[in-house]
């Protein structure tokens, strides 16, 4: 039976992102190969921000990240920290999702340890994931390719990824985290507990077994 998809629209800036990422990257350990996450981009900041007063807009965020403790509570999520140091506040979101893109073209082992190492320095580290300098070094300390590096800035990759945010927005992702099983419109929105996730993984599993591997789009679960 082919694997069952899911589609997960997603920014390495949103803290519930993290939480969501967590939870659904070990599901999709546990059901080995018979759940397959797609992660498509969704942009908080698609436009780079230019600010007249660098300190105090960095003041103001270091506040804002105070938040993050609360998005800590949650279980079974990420790790995360009040921001610290002087790099930030990130500028734009488009230069992770730029540098995942290049990590998939090199491998699904590749994707998934620099999808994780940007969420982990982002929010467990205080690194400003927006700077080049920066997505760099997370991306040698990974020992990836030196060469495909350069895809994470072609024109053709930072297309896709405004490309997939217009598509959330199209789908009905009216926030980040959001869900859908490949093939069906339908849209959970929001960094839902594993329970749920793993349930509708199941009845998911279920319905592409009872049609032997053409599965009738399964409905999002109500939390």
């Amino acid at each position: 039976m082919m694997p069952v998809q899911f589609i997960v629209y997603s920014d390495y800036l949103c803290p519930w992102c993290y939480n969501a990422s967590v939870r659904l990257r070990r599901l999709e350990a546990e059901f080995d190969g018979r759940v397959e996450l797609e992660w498509r981009s969704y942009l908080l900041r698609p436009e780079p921000r230019r600010d007249s007063d660098p300190k105090a807009a960095l003041e103001k965020f270091r506040a804002y990240t105070r938040s993050w403790l609360r998005v800590a509570e949650d279980p079974d999520g990420g790790t995360f920290q009040v921001w610290k140091g002087d790099q930030g506040p990130p500028s734009c979101s488009i230069p992770a999702h730029g540098v995942s893109k290049a990590a998939r073209a090199v491998g699904k082992e590749a994707f998934g340890a620099m999808h994780e190492r940007l969420l982990a320095a982002y929010f467990g580290e205080s690194q400003d994931i927006s700077q080049l300098d920066v997505l760099r070094a997370l991306w040698d300390e990974l020992n990836l390719p030196d060469a495909s590096f350069d895809l994470a800035t072609r024109t053709e990759t930072l297309d896709r990824v405004v490309a997939e945010h217009r598509e959330a927005q199209e789908s009905g992702a009216t926030g980040v985290p959001s869900v859908r099983l490949d093939g069906n419109p339908a849209v959970i929105v929001g960094a839902h507990p594993e329970a749920l996730y793993r349930r509708w993984m199941e009845r998911s599993l279920e319905r592409a077994a009872s049609t032997e591997g053409s599965p009738e789009p399964e409905s999002a679960p109500r939390s």
